[in-house]
């Protein structure tokens, strides 16, 4: 991904585009409070972190909208920054006139995932974490959910990160044993290492099998139903599905 300067203010829309009851915009940024503070009927330069606050957001001296500011001050926030989080109405009007004012008080529009890559860069986050961000607002299942949550909390990269202390174990072993192999020492015992990698085989085999079925969980698995005419298959597809669908006939 090719972003501007890293040490931006940025801005973006984070809930769906369209009309709905409430939108939320967020910022992240050194100068994310005090952009806001230009547009909002409160002074928020003093105020604690993780602390909401009710006020105006103010036009050329007109109202725009009474909205809800919330600010976590760094390094207490999703990406380690500054971070202000807008609730306003759900208009497409007031959504896009707050972005044309956050623009004009010098944010800039966030590029896709740059919030998450904030958070990876800033040690928020490892690239699981971040993957498992997009899986956890893509998932349309139960299955697809809860894969998505152990990985957003650490469980495949703390998996990894004991992989690695596994291997760096066996190689300082091995090496420490060829660099005295003329002493006629023995430093490990040929069994420790041998259940060490059996232990490696079986980590890593587990992985692989947790990523295909983590693969079908998330992208699922196309099916073709075929047979004779009359033989069926509607009534298979409509009992699986649990509705009525129409199926195709070429």
């Amino acid at each position: 991904m090719n972003f501007q300067n890293p040490n931006d203010t940025i801005c973006a829309l984070s809930t769906a585009s369209g009309v709905g009851a409430i939108a939320l915009i967020r910022l992240s940024g050194k100068d994310a409070v005090e952009i806001t503070n230009a547009i909002f009927s409160k002074n928020l330069t003093t105020v604690a972190t993780h602390t909401a606050h009710f006020g105006r957001i103010l036009k050329e001296g007109d109202l725009l909208d009474e909205v809800v500011v919330t600010v976590y001050k760094n390094p207490k926030s999703f990406t380690g920054e500054d971070s202000v989080e807008i609730a306003c109405h759900g208009s497409r009007f007031i959504q896009s006139e707050i972005l044309k004012l956050l623009i004009e008080k010098g944010a800039r529009l966030a590029g896709p995932g740059e919030f998450s890559l904030r958070a990876f860069m800033n040690g928020k986050m490892d690239l699981s974490q971040t993957e498992a961000v997009s899986d956890l607002i893509m998932s349309n299942s139960k299955a697809a959910h809860k894969v998505a949550m152990h990985q957003m909390r650490g469980g495949f990269a703390s998996e990894i990160n004991e992989l690695r202390q596994q291997l760096l174990n066996f190689a300082s072993l091995v090496e420490l044993e060829l660099d005295f192999s003329q002493e006629d020492v023995e430093f490990a015992d040929r069994s420790q290492l041998e259940n060490l990698i059996t232990q490696i085989k079986t980590k890593v085999n587990r992985l692989v099998e947790s990523f295909k079925l983590g693969n079908v969980i998330k992208n699922g698995v196309p099916v073709a139903i075929v047979g004779p005419p009359n033989a069926g298959k509607s009534t298979l597809l409509n009992a699986l599905l649990n509705e009525e669908k129409p199926l195709y006939q070429k």
